[in-house]
């Protein structure tokens, strides 16, 4: 099938880059030309594992190109998805300017019927806001009558799994109300159904409602981990025994119920902001998201409550070593990340820092800026030289098993916070750790 991915984010390249691995032949837009030169060069934009080779055995194949051209990308697929950015605005609503600019492209060129699906996350309402936008361009053009469908298809793709995601989906969600746009997205997603058929079908609307409801499920049940940590510390329990015992009820289960540092990324809190600002509206204020967001934020400063009860409010003269930047591992992403409310915070107490991330670096680089307070190093062991603590922030794998002997060498005392409970309590006393958990026994 013809498909054109309008966007080049995590979005629109993993789904234009999956669509065309399963044979369809699929155009990539993006206004953005610096975009479309890096993946014409053979490169990614973003970093996703996977991703990369699966652009690269594509393109290679002639199943996959980029372009900036608009009229060509419009013309190109009988399906086109629309992949943009809904950052939030400033009332926390989803800004939609990007994916009405968008539906209104195609309604300025088409020129037979096409199947225009919401990939990005949009609040309910927004197929009807394409909808008329496309139909306002073409009426301009006298060509009210064409045919055309607008469906919402929500994405559901982590960051960091976002390839598997996309090839092993566990549901696929299609809001419809055209018969023949129907047909053609069970045609297109057949080779991800072929052992099981993971495509619910529903109404536009309510496609739309389930990504939001969705994300702020699974935000609300790592919120209220975090709150059942912070009481954990108080009455002497351990939360990742606790985190084992109500998981193994199967009504329960175990995901997205570790305790941590708070969640960021461009889709939990934009997303739960988007949804309790889309409830004030109507007039059904969602008291429990309203707590999921007040508590993340809260959870977010936990590492440096946990410093300045350890070192005072004053950090003037101290230096801290921090692991893991990005909001989650396998990813450059740093939007919202608790890392850097992390680092304003202790630098605002007089704190210098020095910072290490696996992937994010450059991205960390962009976002902070040049900064005396902040050290970027190139290596997990230089950022602990001299550094009176070491705060965990993102789990990344090559944290999990560290040299605790050159650690405790590097630091100026074996102090270690670990904001995503790496590390076992007991094992840190019997290696001179003192070590401070999220919700766990303090050891020191």
């Amino acid at each position: 099938m013809k498909v054109t991915a309008i966007g080049t984010g995590y979005v629109g390249l993993v789904t234009g880059a999956c669509l065309a691995e399963m044979g369809n032949h699929v155009v990539c837009l993006d206004v953005n030309p610096e975009k479309i030169r890096i993946l014409n060069d053979g490169e990614i934009p973003i970093h996703e594992p996977g991703l990369l080779e699966v652009v690269r055995r594509n393109v290679a194949a002639g199943r996959l190109q980029f372009t900036t051209d608009v009229d060509m990308a419009v013309k190109h697929g009988t399906i086109l998805f629309i992949g943009v950015g809904t950052p939030p605005d400033e009332d926390g609503s989803a800004d939609l300017q990007y994916v009405v600019a968008a539906a209104r492209s195609i309604g300025q060129r088409m020129t037979d019927y096409k199947v225009i699906v919401d990939k990005s996350t949009v609040p309910v309402g927004t197929a009807d806001k394409v909808r008329a936008a496309v139909k306002e361009e073409l009426v301009k053009r006298g060509l009210g009558d064409m045919a055309y469908a607008v469906v919402s298809n929500p994405e559901f793709l982590k960051e960091g799994a976002a390839v598997d995601d996309f090839m092993k989906p566990d549901r696929i969600i299609v809001g419809s109300d055209d018969e023949q746009a129907t047909l053609l997205m069970r045609a297109l997603y057949a080779p991800f159904n072929r052992t099981q058929d993971r495509m619910l079908v529903m109404d536009v609307r309510s496609a739309e409602f389930t990504k939001y409801a969705a994300n702020a499920m699974l935000a609300t049940r790592i919120s209220f981990m975090n709150e059942l940590a912070l009481l954990a510390e108080k009455v002497g329990a351990d939360i990742e025994l606790v985190r084992r015992g109500i998981g193994s009820d199967p009504r329960i289960g175990y995901q997205f119920l570790y305790a941590g540092a708070g969640y960021g990324g461009s889709c939990f809190p934009k997303d739960v902001k988007a949804l309790v600002k889309a409830a004030s509206d109507a007039g059904i204020p969602l008291k429990v998201l309203t707590a999921v967001e007040e508590a993340n934020e809260r959870q977010k400063r936990v590492l440096v409550d946990k410093v300045v009860e350890r070192f005072g409010d004053d950090l003037k003269g101290r230096r801290f070593a921090i692991w893991g930047l990005a909001f989650k591992p396998n990813t450059d992403d740093m939007r919202e990340a608790p890392s850097l409310v992390i680092i304003d915070e202790l630098t605002k107490r007089g704190a210098t820092l020095a910072a290490y991330d696996p992937v994010s670096m450059p991205e960390t680089a962009r976002v902070l800026g040049a900064r005396d307070d902040v050290t970027l190093v190139q290596r997990a062991e230089a950022a602990l030289q001299g550094a009176d603590a070491l705060l965990i922030v993102t789990e990344w794998k090559e944290f999990r098993t560290p040299d605790f002997d050159g650690i405790k060498a590097a630091l100026k005392a074996p102090v270690v916070f670990d904001g995503r409970n790496l590390y076992e309590p007991k094992l840190m006393k019997t290696l001179g750790i003192e070590h401070h958990g999220i919700g766990r026994p303090a050891a020191s």
